[in-house]
């Protein structure tokens, strides 16, 4: 038996996310036809408003609903430090921490040959031009994930920067291998920064 065209595009969108099979899909899909009709409108609306309303920040790449993000437009920031991350989220995650003060670089991902991802897809043209026109900038933190591919990225990184006289530094290993910053707790993310070390 088919499913009514609009349960089956329906499944089909869900089956876009990531992590979620043909099963789970269906189940979600179903749960969502059971749902009130107004749930369904907030929650279709905070889908298109995501898209709708927000933007990268033309200066450190994360996301924001105002350019530049609030992060970057704060005075009060500590100017000499930038910490690097693969993704938007990470920030969210560094912030929680509510101990580091300075700002951040989102590459958007990391240099991964398999998926045919090299430094020129990432978000490292605008960190070197970031570095030239601040001079502020006295260490960059690199906050890459510790897995081969973060561990690569953060090296490449480490040989471009180095020559400019930063300071150039890596989260210590208080993340296991393999793990992501976004999962990491607050002590153990405390730690990574306070325990960094050069490269």
């Amino acid at each position: 038996m088919q499913y009514p065209e609009p349960v089956a595009k329906l499944i089909d969108s869900y089956m876009h996310l990531p992590g979620i099979g043909e099963k789970t899909a269906t189940r979600l899909a179903f749960f969502t036809v059971d749902m009130d009709a107004d749930v369904v409108k907030n929650f279709s609306q905070a889908l298109l408003d995501t898209k709708d309303k927000l933007t990268f920040c033309s200066i450190c790449g994360n996301l924001t609903e105002h350019d530049p993000c609030a992060i970057c437009s704060d005075p009060t920031r500590d100017q000499s430090q930038v910490v690097v991350v693969e993704q938007a989220k990470d920030v969210m995650t560094m912030e929680k921490m509510k101990d580091y003060h300075g700002l951040y670089h989102v590459l958007h991902g990391v240099m991964s040959p398999i998926e045919g991802r090299g430094p020129e897809e990432l978000n490292i043209s605008s960190l070197i031009q970031r570095l030239q026109k601040n001079e502020a900038i006295k260490e960059v933190i690199i906050a890459t994930n510790a897995t081969p591919e973060g561990d690569a990225t953060a090296m490449y990184l480490a040989r471009l920067l180095k020559p400019a006289g930063l300071r150039v530094t890596r989260l210590a290993r208080g993340l296991s291998v393999g793990s992501d910053i976004e999962y990491a707790d607050e002590m153990t993310l405390y730690k990574a920064v306070e325990g960094r070390t050069e490269m």
